[in-house]
């Protein structure tokens, strides 16, 4: 980076600490360096000094100032040694690829980025998903470790801030599944519920929990539908579509958890329904499809097969898939 740059904060971003914020962008920047910009006010959040302790809000511009050569070496994510099987999984779950943009069929279980205590996962991984691109893959959006299905890949500098840019502007449409304990009220309907994101008060349970918070919460919405019922174990279970209209973190599982429908195998947000003896223990989250529109690419609607665990499930719980 050889000028100062103003980076706009997406949804995805919202809420994240500055620090983070920055470990995710530039993995080579230390944090010593990164407090020291931050005291000399290189690095400003709307033009206001900034801490690394500041929470990030969708829109705001970040001023980055420029970074000496040694330092912008050491920018791009660090590699991992990826096994050969690994390679080969990761390869063959693509889903689309052209020049410009690139999707995974992405497994649950698989942290899309790392952390303090998460050193495998996929941030590390994109060498082997450059096929005959000239630049690595760059990631466009998250997922939560453990939900599975379409994942975006820029292939390019220019594509990345495209779909980047088609995020931001709610250009991009996502479509969940979901296998949900009991039935909602409605056949379909909207869920607008503000969330807010809190320290757990749980003893021995660190991190943060995303609660709902009418006054103080940022404004969630999804859009629900029923597509088939059944009983099962001796319990109601629903098969439902899910549409987000805005990104917060976690936001369908704590909206189904609000609404008195939990997603199975939720085990953080879940009202503490136990998991069927017959379905394995997994997160039954799936996002199925994210539809591009025609002037930022060529895919249209991407759609990713169901995980093993959830086709398993259906199976076992009589519903067809189309």
């Amino acid at each position: 980076m050889s000028g100062v740059q103003l980076v706009t904060v997406t949804e995805n971003d919202e809420g994240v600490r500055l620090d983070r914020w920055f470990k995710r962008q530039f993995p080579g920047l230390g944090h010593g360096h990164l407090e020291k910009m931050l005291r000399k006010r290189q690095i400003k959040v709307d033009g206001a000094r900034a801490k690394t302790s500041t929470r990030l809000e969708a829109g705001q511009e970040i001023r980055i100032p420029p970074m000496d050569p040694i330092l912008s070496e050491n920018m791009e994510p660090k590699a991992q040694i990826v096994s050969a099987a690994d390679t080969a999984d990761l390869q063959e779950r693509v889903i689309y690829r052209d020049k410009d943009i690139l999707a995974i069929n992405k497994p649950a279980g698989l942290a899309v980025q790392g952390g303090s205590r998460t050193h495998r996962h996929l941030d590390g991984m994109l060498d082997v998903l450059q096929f005959d691109a000239v630049e690595r893959p760059r990631l466009v959006h998250r997922l939560d470790k453990d939900t599975s299905g379409v994942l975006l890949l820029g292939r390019n500098a220019r594509s990345t801030a495209a779909l980047t840019e088609a995020f931001r502007e709610k250009e991009t449409g996502k479509t969940y599944w979901a296998l949900v304990y009991g039935k909602p009220g409605k056949q379909s309907g909207q869920i607008s519920l503000n969330l807010a994101k809190r320290q757990s008060q749980t003893p021995g349970k660190r991190g943060e929990r995303v609660e709902v918070d009418m006054e103080q919460g940022k404004p969630a919405v999804t859009n629900f539908e029923i597509i088939d019922v059944t009983e099962f174990a001796g319990s109601t279970f629903s098969w439902v579509q899910l549409e987000p209209l805005t990104g917060r973190t976690h936001q369908l599982r704590v909206h189904m958890t609000a609404t008195g429908t939990p997603i199975v195998g939720d085990g953080k947000y879940s009202d503490g329904r136990a998991l069927p003896e017959e379905l394995s223990a997994h997160l039954y989250l799936h996002a199925r499809k994210i539809r591009l529109p025609g002037s930022k690419g060529k895919a249209g609607d991407i759609v990713a097969p169901m995980p093993p665990h959830m086709e398993a499930a259906w199976g076992k719980l009589g519903f067809k898939l189309p």
